[in-house]
């Protein structure tokens, strides 16, 4: 422990009387650098427990920190580390994170923090000792147990991580409900009190709390790496932590090796909720970038038939998994200057050799074999000769047996990364296979994209090579009668992308309206507007944003120009409105320009956004509105310009599921 601590500059002080203190059952506290935030750490005979306030409101009471180990031996039992426990000498650091995101909502982060290292250790038995670290920063806190290396305790079972969040009163939670661990993470939000929740029912991380006076939490973890991933349940009106199991594993969460460490248990704490979407607060969390050279890294725009049903025009060729079919759509990414094609197959067979059914993979599947006939040399070298580049589709359970001969096969072709899907878990099984699928993507040149796939945790600062990842209800699901409204849209705002880089199927340019949509699998329909569906490309943190409609609906079409404009990458990231449930606006900076994206729920409204994020000077607004037939026709937009600067406000008049996307370029001559 003494090496972790080393890692960092910080200030030592010895704290005799508040760890006395804390032994005999009075509190040792820790506030955030501003003072807002305020932690209660102390002992009691069954456990430690904390407590946390923003300002003088108390959000979180007494709430109990302890760990479940497996032991071993012939009759296997169980033990609990948190009764009776001593506190040894705390130790307390201020902190500074000072970093470049390459890949990021904010390419410069400067952030500040308090820290304690409590050590804890059992005074009977094993003499077990471990360390909680707890960090706060202005924009909410995180904890974490740290397991150093120690005599006659060299690796542990964990049954059960017991960490608890008793909430204050009955605050509203927004939460994706989930039936089990083997999930996709894609399910709907729902709103309800805390007291309304069914007990042991499984919640997605984050969530997202509603105190009264106008007071926001949202729950979620940081750094999951050789561990399992967390939800949270309800268990006799606590709140409190469930790990996903391991497959076959009895019961047992989490199987490690001392030295070891927990994910950070992260809290985002504050008055206005879209501090929370500007924080970096769970990259700072994480391991500085663990990749020497990212010149080769590129995020970009994509390409992805499938949404569209593999729309091909009427050709001379038959479509299908042929260097046609694929020609065609290189060729409408390189006319619109989309960066990637993304190779998948056609008609629901992959690409690659696959003796399973569909996309499904058969024990024999092997992604560095095209099917006969596919030369995926001569794609990739067509496609690099229009300044695109290539990019696949992959089902994991296919690529995990052959991961280093694939990725080596990849590099020769040239292809440039992937999307990895149907995951599915985020047991520590899985994590561990994620991570080692990003460290070996990276040693040859490949971006990762997972669907099906849990929450991100920051990990982006250490492996910016993953670009995005699912892990919510998103678009594909138009397709087949389960479409996304307006008001899902806004929901995930305030909890799956508080988590970080979300694909979405974003690009569906065939908006109905609630009576007329159906399901149809080839052109498929979304609901909201045109301009809605333009602002969730700034309002959505992604990396590798799809553009997955087929190119007849995008070319001529109104609101094309603003898609194939808006970057895909970011420097600054602002919010300057972010209501729960009605709307929300978010501008995102690229070198001197701005980009704003404002998206409604099912209810019309007039509002206005404040443009005091804009540095000084003049900016030339390109603004795409809801036109005012767009009731009847949800693709119709008014595209206007107009010079703006920082002490003025766009006034809006959104349509139910509507939008506004606004293009702000800084004009050179900033004289009145």
């Amino acid at each position: 422990m003494q090496v972790y601590l080393r890692r960092f500059h910080y200030i030592l002080l010895t704290i005799g009387v508040l760890m006395a203190s804390t032994c005999s059952g009075s509190p040792l506290e820790l506030r955030s650098p501003d003072g807002n935030i305020r932690f209660a750490f102390q002992l009691t005979d069954s456990c430690p427990v904390y407590s946390v306030w923003y300002g003088n409101t108390r959000l979180i009471v007494a709430s109990p920190l302890s760990l479940v180990f497996r032991e071993s031996g012939n009759n296997p039992s169980s033990s609990v580390f948190g009764p009776g426990l001593h506190a040894l000498e705390p130790i307390y650091r201020e902190g500074k994170d000072e970093y470049t995101l390459p890949i990021g909502k904010n390419s410069s982060v400067h952030d500040r923090f308090n820290e304690y290292t409590i050590p804890l250790q059992e005074p009977q038995g094993r003499h077990r000792k471990l360390l909680l670290i707890v960090r706060l920063y202005n924009d909410g806190l995180a904890f974490r147990w740290v397991f150093p290396r120690q005599a006659g305790w060299t690796h542990y079972k964990l049954l059960a991580e017991n960490t608890g969040f008793r909430l204050e009163g009955d605050p509203f939670l927004l939460a994706s409900f989930l039936p089990g661990f083997t999930t996709s993470h894609e399910g709907r939000y729902a709103r309800l009190h805390l007291s309304e929740v069914k007990n042991d029912t499984l919640m997605d991380a984050p969530v997202f709390l509603e105190f009264p006076g106008n007071l926001y939490m949202a729950i979620t973890e940081a750094q999951l790496t050789d561990y399992a991933g967390m939800y949270l349940i309800k268990h006799k009106g606590l709140l409190k932590s469930e790990l996903s199991p391991l497959p076959g594993g009895h019961g047992i969460r989490v199987n490690a090796i001392l030295p070891h460490r927990t994910p950070w248990r992260v809290l985002f704490i504050g008055p206005r909720p879209g501090a929370f979407l500007e924080s970096n607060l769970l990259t700072d969390l994480n391991d500085p970038c663990a990749i020497k050279d990212l010149s080769w890294l590129h995020p970009g725009k994509t390409d992805f038939h499938w949404w569209n049903g593999d729309i091909v025009p009427d050709t001379s060729f038959p479509p299908g998994i042929n260097f046609e079919t694929n020609q065609y759509y290189i060729d409408f990414c390189a006319r619109n200057k989309l960066e990637y094609h993304t190779v998948i197959g056609y008609g629901g067979i992959a690409w690659y050799t696959n003796d399973g059914i569909s996309y499904q993979p058969g024990p024999h599947s092997d992604p560095s074999l095209p099917i006969p006939g596919l030369d995926m040399q001569r794609i990739c070298d067509y496609a690099a000769s229009k300044g695109v580049g290539i990019r696949v589709w992959v089902h994991w359970k296919a690529l995990w047996p052959n991961i280093d001969k694939t990725f080596t096969q990849f590099e020769k072709w040239g292809v440039r990364g992937m999307m990895v899907d149907f995951m599915d878990r985020d047991d520590q099984q899985m994590v561990n296979i994620q991570t080692t699928i990003l460290r070996k993507a990276a040693l040859h040149h490949l971006h990762i994209q997972f669907h099906g796939a849990y929450k991100p945790t920051g990990l982006l600062r250490t492996w910016p090579n993953e670009l995005t990842r699912e892990g919510t209800l998103n678009y594909e699901n138009d397709k087949w009668g389960n479409p996304i409204t307006p008001d899902d849209d806004l929901n995930v705002v305030f909890t799956r992308l508080l988590a970080g880089s979300t694909d979405y199927h974003l690009g569906g340019f065939r908006a109905v309206a609630t009576a007329d949509y159906k399901a149809h699998y080839t052109h498929p329909l979304v609901l909201g507007t045109r301009c809605h569906m333009l602002a969730m490309y700034i309002v959505l943190e992604n990396y590798l944003p799809m553009v997955c409609d087929d190119p007849t609906a995008y070319e001529g079409q109104e609101g094309f120009d603003f898609l194939k404009s808006v970057p895909s990458i970011w420097d600054e990231t602002r919010v300057p409105v972010a209501i729960p449930y009605q709307w929300a606006a978010i501008a995102r900076r690229r070198g001197p320009d701005w980009f704003l994206g404002a998206i409604n729920s099912s209810t019309a409204r007039d509002a206005s956004i404040p443009l005091s994020f804009l540095p000084p000077g003049r900016y030339e607004a390109t603004i795409y509105s809801d036109a005012p037939d767009v009731i009847q026709n949800p693709n119709h937009l008014v595209k206007k310009t107009r010079i703006v600067q920082s002490h003025d406000s766009l006034n809006l008049s959104l349509a139910a599921g509507g939008g506004e996307a606004v293009w702000l370029r800084k004009l050179e001559n900033t004289h009145l």
